[in-house]
């Protein structure tokens, strides 16, 4: 049985996700001045085995005593094939559960691996006295299986915010011809990541979860990072891992609207809400310049709107009714 769900916002800004290595003081003392939606604490793949027991205290200390002002924290821990997953889970939620807001569990398979973390984290807030249901859940999808669980998976648990496409396993998992994370593979002539990617954005828009793209290991090349970025964005992915400094700026502008994009949403709310009225004459569709509007602009709007409001982008034009 699955925790309730209490009033959490789950659809938080992620245009940037940015990793930091649980085990290293000096990157999580950094992370906290950069200017990247997320943060995650990772206790999985950045830290070695032997550095991982002190690396569960060290992420504690610093959600604790860090300034995250303004940042999702999540603490990506160890998946469920291997030793050290409760410990991570327990010491993290125990030590620092008011100062955490979801956790990220990598290499999910099925449904009940996202369940039993559900389960794991129910029974501490019950010990600790925490609300229960707050702690989300970032599923993170690194392999076939997972990748054909994945609409199980959305909803496994009222608990899940995002689904994350993890590249550098899940090409390892269906053996594609590439030592290059996020990059095509040699002899394709199309995008290799095409199906996984609209896969993953299905599962997430069928749930009202967002689907979020993973990360590009090629750090210095801002360039390459930014065509891989956007063609996530272009699908709709609300945001992607960065692994360096330099990425993150490059990643809230490609999965932030333009200014123009974000005006013209905001218009189009504006003058579908004055033609709908009584003062607007009631009509169903209505002419906006040369543009014809309906109810399927404004929804279409309400997405751009949202993702502008959410990066805390301020309109730069306001819309007039026109004289009677």
């Amino acid at each position: 049985m699955t925790s309730p769900a209490p009033q959490v916002n789950r659809l938080r800004p992620r245009r940037s996700c940015l990793a930091v290595p649980g085990s290293n003081p000096r990157f999580l003392e950094k992370a906290q001045g950069l200017p990247a939606d997320q943060v995650f604490l990772d206790l999985e793949d950045a830290c070695a085995p032997l550095a991982k027991p002190e690396a569960r205290h060290t992420v504690v200390k610093f959600l604790n005593e860090g300034d995250w002002t303004g940042k999702t924290r999540v603490v990506r821990v160890n998946d469920w094939t291997t030793e050290w997953t409760y410990r991570d889970v327990v010491t993290v939620v125990e030590g620092a559960g008011p100062n955490l807001d979801c956790i990220m569990l990598p290499k999910v398979q099925d449904a009940q691996q996202v369940v039993a973390l559900d389960l794991l984290l129910t029974q501490i807030e019950k010990t600790m006295g925490f609300e229960v249901g707050r702690i989300g859940i970032e599923a993170q999808i690194e392999n076939a299986k997972g990748l054909n669980n994945v609409n199980e998976i959305a909803t496994a648990s009222p608990r899940v915010e995002t689904i994350i496409f993890g590249p550098a396993d899940f090409m390892a998992s269906i053996n594609m011809k590439s030592l290059v994370v996020g990059e095509q593979p040699p002899g394709y002539p199309a995008d290799a990541y095409h199906y996984i990617l609209m896969k993953i954005l299905m599962a997430a828009r069928a749930n009202d979860l967002q689907a979020i793209d993973g990360p590009y290991l090629q750090i210095r090349n801002v360039d390459g990072y930014r065509e891989v970025a956007g063609r996530a964005a272009a699908l709709g992915f609300d945001g992607k891992w960065v692994l360096h400094p330099g990425q993150v700026e490059a990643s809230n502008e490609i999965f932030s609207p333009s200014q123009e994009d974000f005006d013209h949403a905001e218009l189009i709310l504006d003058a579908y809400e004055y033609y709908t009225s009584e003062a607007g004459g009631k009509k169903g569709s209505a002419m906006l310049g040369d543009e014809m509007i309906d109810e399927a602009s404004r929804k279409m709007a309400l997405v751009v709107s949202g993702k502008g409001r959410a990066a805390g982008m301020q309109r730069t034009s306001k819309f007039e009714a026109p004289e009677a």
